[in-house]
């Protein structure tokens, strides 16, 4: 038997930007809409917490790759004076 939690981690890691966000939107939306009982709002506000750290791990890699790609000497933005 496996651990429920390793799992749905293991499920969720393989999730891209887009599938998270469009899922936490979704979760968001059944929130606010309500008429859930509370265990059923317990655990959409968790797996909501889960999306919402997947959406945080892409963005934070993407603004990483991009500080990179601008600190490189080919990848810096060229200025008037460089003609």
């Amino acid at each position: 038997m496996t651990d429920d939690g390793t799992a749905a981690a293991a499920a969720t890691s393989t999730l891209g930007y887009e599938q998270a966000r469009d899922e936490l939107i979704e979760v968001v939306r059944r929130l606010e809409a309500g008429g859930t009982t509370l265990e059923e709002s317990l655990a959409l506000w968790e797996r909501g917490e889960e999306l919402a750290k997947i959406c945080r791990h892409w963005l934070e890699g993407a603004r990483a790759r991009l500080d990179a790609a601008l600190a490189r000497p080919d990848g810096e933005p060229s200025t008037a004076s460089d003609g």
